[in-house]
């Protein structure tokens, strides 16, 4: 990925965005690679919800704002030509030995908060400016669009313009609306309609609500969001949602966050206690209908994940552009013990390529190097 210029923060650290030295690298079989996790700012929106007056959240302790205020200044300096410029994306994308990016829009703009016809004016701008973008470059960008969950009807509703009008493969969604889980049945509307429609959904999380005792350290994100993306998916296994739903496709970010990894508390807990099993199957039995990204750093961590879930469950992530990205997609599934060609053609792109439903020819390249 091309370097930004170091900045100085507000801790008096570099801003970058590198995880480790991308590398040229040759890409094995003919797949296009994928990546089903990175991000969009609409700034037009930004700027109108901005003017939005909405009630005065709690103030931040000292470290949250010190993280808040780096978090500003990446946006300023390094994240902002990233996020919006498209010509920027498609060099990072080259660099990175990217085929096709699927859009989703930045997690700060998920909005759940706006009343009624706010909403429908926001999220029609969001999803529009998606299909449009998509649409100049449909060799290398599919979109992801989003809804106003806290109105689930008219969320069903924007589902199906997104689908049917724009052409979009999918839609991401938080961990919770306003504390609310997803798996909470008032949401029935928009997962039926996504689940007719046959188009997948994003899970990923925005901040935590653990409370102030990650505050220190990015504990906010270190910590909160996997554990986000754990209880979400705990959630919706153990209420019984993939039951209810089950051809829903489903792909949770940061490699399903905790849960995988140790999955038999949940079982042992389905097995003893009555308030745990009201799913018709053990909870670690719907892990392998669910989808999981790369982005774990490691690979051993990586190749645990497979294990568990299954070499078709497993797809291309990089978190674009923000910094707990990882910009070296194919060092990361290439140090991974065990692999054929086949199976890392799968997760670079094989794997995002049906769960995405994209036609057989979409993005491939001449060229099999980055």
């Amino acid at each position: 990925m091309t370097t930004p210029t170091p900045t100085s923060g507000v801790h008096g650290c570099d801003i970058r965005l590198e995880t480790r030295p991308p590398a040229p690298r040759t890409r094995p079989g003919s797949g296009t690679v994928i990546d089903l996790h990175c991000h969009y700012l609409n700034r037009e929106v930004e700027t109108t919800v901005a003017a939005i007056a909405r009630p005065a959240p709690p103030p931040l302790s000292a470290p949250a704002a010190q993280s808040a205020a780096y978090n500003a200044e990446l946006i300023r300096s390094a994240y902002a030509p990233k996020l919006s410029d498209i010509e920027v994306r498609l060099a990072d994308m080259d660099a990175m030995g990217v085929d096709i990016q699927a859009l989703s829009p930045s997690p700060t703009q998920y909005y759940y908060w706006l009343d009624l016809e706010q909403s429908r004016a926001i999220v029609r701008a969001q999803n529009e400016r998606i299909a449009e973008v998509c649409a100049r470059y449909p060799d290398r960008l599919v979109g992801l669009g989003t809804v106003a969950l806290q109105h689930p009807q008219l969320a069903a509703e924007q589902v199906h313009h997104a689908v049917v009008e724009l052409g979009l493969r999918g839609f991401e969604i938080s961990s919770h609306v306003e504390g609310v889980s997803i798996a909470d049945a008032r949401f029935a509307p928009f997962w039926q309609q996504v689940e007719q429609l046959n188009v997948m959904v994003l899970l990923h999380p925005l901040g935590t609500t653990i409370g102030p005792r990650l505050d220190t350290h990015y504990l906010s994100n270190l910590v909160g969001q996997p554990a986000e993306t754990a209880i979400a998916l705990s959630h919706l296994i153990m209420d019984g949602h993939f039951d209810r739903y089950p051809t829903l496709k489903l792909c949770a970010v940061h490699g399903g966050g905790y849960l995988p990894l140790y999955m038999g508390r949940s079982d042992h807990a389905y097995a003893m206690r009555p308030e745990c099993s009201c799913c018709a199957n053990r909870p670690s039995d719907y892990l392998r209908r669910i989808w999981f990204d790369t982005v774990v750093y490691d690979s051993e961590h990586l190749r645990r994940l497979i294990d568990v879930v299954g070499i078709d469950r497993v797809v291309l992530g990089t978190d674009y552009p923000f910094d707990m990205g990882d910009y070296d997609p194919h060092g990361l599934i290439e140090a991974v013990a065990g692999l054929s060609a086949a199976d890392r053609a799968a997760i670079l792109g094989g794997n995002a390529r049906d769960l995405l439903a994209l036609p057989a020819r979409q993005g491939v390249k001449e060229t099999k190097t980055s």
